[in-house]
């Protein structure tokens, strides 16, 4: 599962936070053990001193051969035996009180007496238990973390909040562009190096998008007027070789389909032309439509065509669909729509209009099964191989409609039929 990188960030430092504590705690331990026993050993040298130096004023001292309230014992030990170095151990030992063995600090020597015979001398001290200094120290790391822990979400929630609000701010400026739709980019104030390097290039790249998109649109405006003069030319010396009763009939078929070739570039110049004024918007100005009356006076212009092709339509209407519309713009909208029902149909010939409130649904039968709705209202596609199709169609429906951004179309395959739904 995909995370903010403020998440991500708090996460990453959260897990090597959790590993420092670990490494500095079993550091600490170490140290706090180190200067325990230090001091111990310091304070068992200087009472070794202390009861060497006692013993040659009192030589009672000599015979101390058990443990005593004193916590040390002396006794004599043979010349081979003798060494005089301080050596210190941990041992544990019984203790009536607490009932359980404790841990004490022994610092072993040796000495001469007053008497100049040798003696040992072992001293004793109580330390402190390793393993109650363990949990101690592991409750109060635990505490720490937690706090730690929760100053760090804090800390995240008000303090990186802030710190990536810029960035968040140029995502959603990234995630909102749309292509041509830009008016004026509003730049993120940030003190961040990288976010303002971000920013700039993010800068550039819309307006890079924007000139070539601007000078795509200048282009094919210009290459379709200048298209439209050697078109008609062509056309009408076509008509003209068309009314020459010397061609053959081979002839005059060839000459009939480049005609018909011809107007098709005639209707794609004119589609072209049509996408970069709406584009353009061109179309501002907007009037209350009532697209019931619209349909039904489109559909009586497309009567004859339709007898010609013996397709029915099931016209329902249970309500006017009334809304702001550019007139222009929505008698091309229905053209479209009804022209594609058309062009796209089958053997079974029927087309369905719904009118209500709020929605108009075009329905038409089909050859072909559900298409992708992905990619039908991108620019030259076209479901299948249909003769005179140019594939701007359903561009242009999403075009007009992203143009006037009062309605939404969908589309959706249910019962055998292609359905496109315009909803407000």
């Amino acid at each position: 599962m995909k995370i903010s990188i403020k998440n991500y960030t708090f996460r990453y430092l959260t897990f090597w936070l959790l590993i420092v504590i670990a490494i500095w705690a079993l550091l600490f331990r170490g140290l706090i053990l180190d200067e325990v026993y230090d001091n111990v050993d310091d304070g068992l040298k200087n009472q070794k001193i202390e009861i060497i130096r006692h013993s040659y004023i009192d030589s009672s001292i000599l015979k101390t051969n058990e443990f005593g309230i004193a916590q040390f014992r002396i006794l004599p030990v043979k010349k081979q035996n003798y060494n005089e170095i301080n050596r210190f151990s941990n041992e544990f030992i019984y203790m009536p009180y607490d009932n359980d063995d404790e841990p004490y600090r022994i610092l072993k020597t040796a000495f001469y007496g007053a008497d100049n015979l040798p003696y040992s001398l072992e001293i004793r001290t109580s330390t402190v238990e390793e393993d109650d200094l363990i949990y101690d120290l592991s409750i109060s790391l635990i505490f720490l973390y937690v706090f730690i822990l929760i100053s760090i979400l804090m800390i995240n929630h008000f303090g990186l909040k802030k710190a990536f609000n810029p960035f968040k701010l140029i995502l959603q400026q990234l995630q909102n562009y749309r292509i041509g739709e830009v008016k004026k980019i509003n730049n993120i104030d940030t003190n961040v190096k990288e976010f303002a390097i971000l920013q700039d290039n993010l800068n550039e790249m819309i307006r890079r998008n924007e000139q070539v998109f601007s000078d795509q649109k200048l282009f094919i405006v210009n290459a379709s007027h200048e298209l439209q003069t050697p078109l008609a030319i062509a056309i009408n010396k076509l008509d003209l070789l068309l009314d020459d009763t010397n061609l053959s009939e081979k002839q005059l078929v060839n000459l009939s389909e480049t005609k018909n070739s011809l107007w098709r570039m005639v209707n794609l110049n004119k589609s072209l032309l049509m996408l970069t004024r709406i584009e353009n918007e061109q179309y501002s100005d907007k009037v209350e439509i009532n697209f019931t009356q619209l349909i039904q006076e489109i559909l009586a212009d497309f009567e004859p065509f339709l007898e010609a092709e013996e397709i029915k339509v099931e016209l329902t209407i249970t309500a006017d669909f009334i809304i702001n519309f550019n007139k222009n713009l929505a008698h091309i909208l229905i053209s479209n729509l009804i022209r594609n029902a058309i062009k796209h149909n089958n053997n079974q010939k029927v087309i369905k209009i719904l009118i209500e409130k709020n929605q108009l649904n075009f329905s038409n039968t089909s050859d072909f099964s559900a298409l992708n709705s992905k990619v039908i209202f991108d620019r030259f596609y076209k479901q299948g191989q249909s003769e005179g199709s140019n594939g701007l169609g359903l561009s242009i429906i999403k075009t007009i409609l992203k143009n006037q951004q009062s309605i939404t179309i969908d589309y959706q395959y249910k019962n055998s039929l292609h359905q496109f739904i315009l909803k407000k």
